[in-house]
């Protein structure tokens, strides 16, 4: 057993123990066959992991109650920028000290895939770094994957002649087997990986070039979560997630595969529409701005959850010139505009960095003077973190990190006072609520797990559909009750009939 080491480092962090080694359990793991796994970062993640939850059971694995009941711990990690790998080295350490003697502690996620060998170096506490493509209950005679996998599904842009897509073939990770849905609503990742080269980022590096799954594999994953486990809620809401989600589809071309026909339908809407037709609501997570066609606008109207989730990054043009990205702050603004004009509902939300090598003071007065134009229902925002590899890492003229984070400051503290004005403006609407949880439910303005949330009576049935008049807002967060007997779409009436 692993005692007090000397602290290491990692892709540029600090890697610290606390002093007197694990505090784990003397005796031996009383439940053979039972699993812990937690997971970090994005709702892509989350996929995964259901995707490795589903496979566990399908070994003979059951879920462990408490990590030191375990004889299985795995954590799902993000890599994406700094603070995401430092949050997973603290998982990873405090599970080290929490599991039992003879318990393996398996790493898996993007920072396995990144730093592979260099992470087992510096965390000799883990058992195995299984990357992408590597089976988390494989042996730990070989502590790392000989060979990094991207994330395999099927036929794809790997060489098949190449080792590597020969190993990646023996663990699909995006075609395992996926347990029953829980919740009244549950994340479908339809590609995997990115083809943009955005200045800032490194998750091409790791996660490889776009690969798209077909619509047959998709639809398939959709009708068998709306098959809910014994006592769990009807599925009634699909949110498609990916890295470049209107991207969709672009990628499926050759022998075998379908061939978009020149002005043809986008893939993205045709999937939308087809997911629509199974579930009350469709939402779809991470658009790039220049894929917002019209197509696509018209089908997320459609669908009757109007939530477009904008990946806009800056709206100064010289700044996102050097991002490497499409857009500035006036093609954004009329694009917003023209949604609204359609649907004066539509609900907006986006993310931006703060202090990207070379932003100005007038790049940022252009942001903050862009999100009190732009209305926006939600956004997030970011410290520019310098990530190995990246086109972002060499550039000249970096942002004081002190400076970056005042920017970040002053947009956050904007944002929050239009996010609390626009819910504010909400008070005695009646909304569509679907319950996610006791005394817990989101209109179709909340992406799960993301935006703010509406309290409801505790008796409301989860995965009902509830007319809810709006009585209160506390920040992003709603207060409702329902608005009438007729107002309740009960626990088991299925998406043609709501």
């Amino acid at each position: 057993m692993p005692g007090n080491r000397n602290s290491a480092r990692l892709g540029g962090l600090a890697v610290h123990r606390q002093p007197g080694g694990p505090a784990w359990c003397e005796e031996c793991v009383h439940d053979v066959g039972l699993y812990w796994l937690q997971t970090l970062g994005c709702p892509k993640n989350q996929v995964d992991s259901d995707k490795l939850e589903g496979y566990l059971h399908a070994q003979g694995y059951g879920p462990a109650s408490d990590p030191r009941d375990a004889e299985l711990v795995v954590v799902n990690t993000c890599a994406f920028i700094e603070a995401a790998r430092q949050e997973s080295i603290e998982a990873i350490l405090h599970l080290a000290d929490r599991r039992a003697a003879g318990a393996r502690l398996v790493v898996t996620g993007c920072m396995a895939e990144r730093y592979g060998d260099e992470l087992h170096a510096a965390l000799p506490e883990v058992d195995l770094v299984a990357g992408f493509g590597r089976d988390v209950t494989a042996s730990s005679a070989t502590r790392t994957a000989p060979t990094p996998v991207p994330v395999s599904i099927g036929p794809g842009r790997l060489d098949p002649e190449a080792p590597q897509a020969a190993a990646a073939h023996d663990f699909d990770l995006l075609q395992l087997p996926r347990p029953a849905a829980r919740a009244p609503w549950a994340y479908v990742k339809v590609a995997e990986g990115c083809d943009r080269i955005c200045g800032f980022c490194a998750i091409p590096s790791f996660r490889g070039k776009q690969r798209s799954r077909s619509p047959e594999d998709i639809l398939a994953e959709v009708d068998a979560l709306r098959t809910p486990a014994d006592g769990a809620p009807p599925l009634r809401e699909i949110v498609l997630v990916a890295q470049d989600l209107a991207s969709y589809g672009r990628d499926r071309t050759g022998p075998g595969r379908s061939v978009r026909i020149a002005n043809g339908p986008s893939p993205i809407a045709s999937l939308t529409r087809a997911v629509s037709m199974r579930v009350e609501r469709t939402r779809l997570l991470y658009l790039y701005p220049s894929g917002l066609t019209d197509e696509l606008i018209e089908t997320i109207l459609h669908t009757g959850v109007p939530y477009f989730d904008l990946s806009l990054q800056h709206v100064a043009r010289p700044l996102l010139a050097r991002m490497r990205r499409w857009g500035d702050g006036e093609r954004f603004l009329r694009r917003i505009a023209d949604i609204r004009a359609a649907d004066s509902d539509a609900t907006f939300r986006s993310s931006f960095i703060l202090g990207y090598p070379g932003e100005t003071e007038r790049d940022h007065d252009q942001l903050l003077q862009f999100l009190e134009d732009a209305q926006l229902d939600w956004a997030g925002f970011f410290p520019f973190s310098n990530e190995d590899g990246t086109h972002a890492a060499g550039l000249a003229d970096q942002v004081p990190p002190e400076l970056a984070l005042e920017r970040l400051r002053e947009c956050a503290e904007l944002q929050d006072a239009i996010t609390a004005a626009k819910r504010d403006r909400l008070i005695g609407a009646v909304r569509r609520v679907l319950v996610d949880a006791p005394g817990r439910g989101r209109t179709p303005h909340e992406a799960p797990e993301i935006d703010g949330i509406v309290h409801l009576p505790p008796h409301l049935p989860v995965g009902s559909l509830v007319d809810v008049r709006i009585t209160g807002a506390e920040g992003p967060d709603l207060r409702g009750v329902p608005a009438g007997d007729r107002g309740v779409a009960p626990v088991g009436v299925g998406a043609s009939s709501a």
